[in-house]
């Protein structure tokens, strides 16, 4: 069996992905484009059970997946969806001092994961996933 075609081009969709992420949030540089996505993808994260996180997970290209699950603290209760506002102001919480996320960061991100991930797969698992889940997601 021959290495998947998602793996053998992780590096480069990952940083398509970043430049995405960076141009639609008006953010200068791929190190705050980084804490934005991780900070928006762990806000998701603790709104789901540990099997729907490992679903939804699962639709990621690898390296967003690797990023969603890193650093996971499964023992953390699991929150329920909130405003966007209080969400946004969760997000901009991971690293605070070097958070330079916008107010339009879950947007932001939505925006451009929606160009890496194959539309059908994400959205039957956002179907299936608490109320909310979609509309984090939501363009």
């Amino acid at each position: 069996m021959t290495i998947p075609m998602e793996l053998q081009h992780a590096g480069d969709a990952f940083e398509a992905f970043l430049r995405d992420a960076r141009d639609v949030s008006g953010l200068a540089t791929r190190n705050p484009t980084y804490t934005m996505v991780q900070g928006v993808f762990q806000v998701f994260r603790r709104r789901l059970s540990l099997k729907d996180a490992i679903r939804f997970a699962a639709v990621l290209p690898p390296l967003l997946r690797a990023i969603f699950i890193d650093d996971w603290d499964v023992e953390e209760p699991q929150r329920p969806f909130g405003s966007r506002a209080e969400m946004t102001r969760e997000a901009q919480a991971l690293r605070r001092d070097h958070n330079l996320a916008p107010e339009t960061c879950i947007r932001d991100v939505a925006e451009a994961l929606r160009r890496h991930v194959d539309a059908r797969r994400f959205d039957r698992v956002l179907a299936t996933l608490p109320e909310g889940a979609a509309d984090f997601w939501r363009v």
